[in-house]
């Protein structure tokens, strides 16, 4: 006991299991974000997709990415980050996080095969490719075809 003013410095744990304490939403989320669990399935939270139609989406980018539009395995990884970020994501499906997964692959062979072209061609140049390079290079139609004389 406290001698000034008669109440115990220290709490018995009987008194701590009589006063429950409640948890708070900042408490409780900041323990989801401890965990790893992603809440919604997309990046714009509660106002995107929900879980049974984000399958959809992600298998339908998926699929369009081999039709010359790998931009969209991009988009498809971007907008579904929160179930590729965290894999044991409490509501996603299994073939949702495949599809992430092979999206992801898929653009990082695509930029990969992208940049190697381009910095071919840009550190390459001529000495790279000898006479054919005034072939390759678009830089030169105009003077080809005759169509700088009217400026």
């Amino acid at each position: 006991m406290d001698n000034e003013s008669g109440t115990d410095r220290y709490p018995s744990p009987a008194a701590a299991r009589v006063l429950p304490t409640a948890a708070t939403s900042d408490e409780t989320s900041s323990s989801r974000r401890r965990l790893g669990r992603a809440e919604w399935p997309t990046v714009d939270g509660p106002l995107g997709l929900s879980h049974d139609d984000s399958l959809e989406h992600a298998r339908r980018f998926f699929k369009l990415g081999f039709l010359c539009l790998p931009f969209l395995w991009a988009v498809n990884c971007f907008y579904f980050w929160p179930v590729l970020r965290h894999p044991n994501s409490h509501d996603s499906h299994p073939d949702l996080r495949r599809y992430l997964v092979g999206s992801a692959i898929g653009f990082l062979l695509f930029a990969a095969i992208l940049s190697s072209w381009a910095l071919t061609f840009a550190i390459g140049g001529e000495h790279l490719f000898g006479h054919v390079w005034n072939e390759l290079v678009m830089y030169n139609v105009a003077e080809k075809y005759g169509l700088t004389g009217w400026i």
